[in-house]
């Protein structure tokens, strides 16, 4: 909840950020000392203060923008410091695009995302909290490591290249990249607002000859949903394979690991050399969007040119 912080032993424990909680990954050593005490020691880190205007281009997401602001800054480019997203752009932003922005903060060596609450977390939290939260907001006078403004507007669809989720380009400066494997899912972008934006560019398509196309929905709640709104239909009859909810090839496990020479483009958060199978394949982050265009046309491919 808001104002929380929270802990796990997975590093992407940061995406509780979207609700204005102070989250991070931490080692098993440390969760078990916390699990023991209840408490733990932090360093306050510094925060870089991201203001993110415009309204985003048909088919750009949170995921777009937060592989952008990656290749901006850098994988270390918030090292042990905050990142806190705002701007007109952000005040607009879902929350399935907050929790994925939120989610990938580490991948630019962040301590933490977060994002102011609002309306958009009341909505999201109220249904959800058991107990009582309290809403905190950055002082008028606080101090920033750096303020980045970005002009989101004027922002295509972004894909990461291997072997760094820092080596972005826009998608139309891709050029002609084959792919073996389309992967819908995750942490990142397993949701079911997800699920609902690959469908609609699959529906009456089917995945390219040669291509696994494998769908991921990140939770049993987000399957049953993703089941009674017949998004399952139209990814079994696009070919695709629905995997029980799960990370999977994510981190090279279960459905969808790559062999030598292979390629995927993925909704995933990393791209790093063997991350998704054998070191000899490559990883192209992208959102569900693009991953799902891709599939189809074979290629990484913008959504546009289906």
């Amino acid at each position: 909840l808001h104002g929380d912080l929270v802990i796990g032993a997975d590093s992407h424990t940061c995406t509780y950020g979207a609700l204005g909680a102070f989250a991070t990954g931490v080692g098993s050593t440390d969760l078990a000392a916390a699990m023991l005490t209840g408490e733990l020691w932090f360093k306050v880190p510094a925060t870089i203060k991201f203001v993110i205007s415009g309204t985003l281009k048909k088919w750009v997401s949170g995921k777009d923008l937060i592989l952008n602001i990656i290749g901006r800054i850098g994988v270390d480019g918030a090292l042990y410091q905050a990142m806190e997203f705002t701007g007109e752009t952000i005040d607009a932003l879902p929350m399935a695009d907050r929790l994925s922005m939120a989610n990938m903060a580490i991948e630019a060596g962040a301590k933490n995302g977060i994002f102011p609450p609002d309306a958009t977390t009341e909505a999201y939290v109220k249904p959800r909290a058991k107990r009582p939260y309290t809403l905190y907001a950055s002082d008028p006078d606080a101090v920033y490591a750096q303020i980045i403004e970005i002009d989101a507007g004027r922002l295509e669809p972004q894909v990461a290249f291997p072997h760094l989720p820092s080596n972005v380009k826009g998608v139309s400066e891709s050029g002609n990249v084959k792919i073996d494997q389309s992967l819908i899912g995750s942490c990142t972008n397993g949701r079911i607002e997800d699920l609902r934006i690959a469908a609609q560019i699959l529906k009456n398509r089917k995945a390219a000859p040669g291509v696994r196309l494998i769908v991921v929905p990140a939770t049993p709640l987000i399957y049953k949903q993703a089941m009674s709104e017949g998004l399952l239909d139209i990814f079994m009859d696009a070919e695709a394979v629905i995997s029980p909810p799960s990370c999977g090839a994510c981190l090279g496990g279960h459905l969808g690991i790559l062999a030598e020479g292979e390629r995927s483009v993925a909704t995933t958060n990393r791209n790093f050399v063997g991350r998704m199978g054998h070191p000899g394949s490559e990883v192209y982050l992208a959102s569900p969007a693009v991953a799902a265009a891709s599939a189809v046309l074979g290629r990484i491919a913008s959504p546009e040119e289906l």
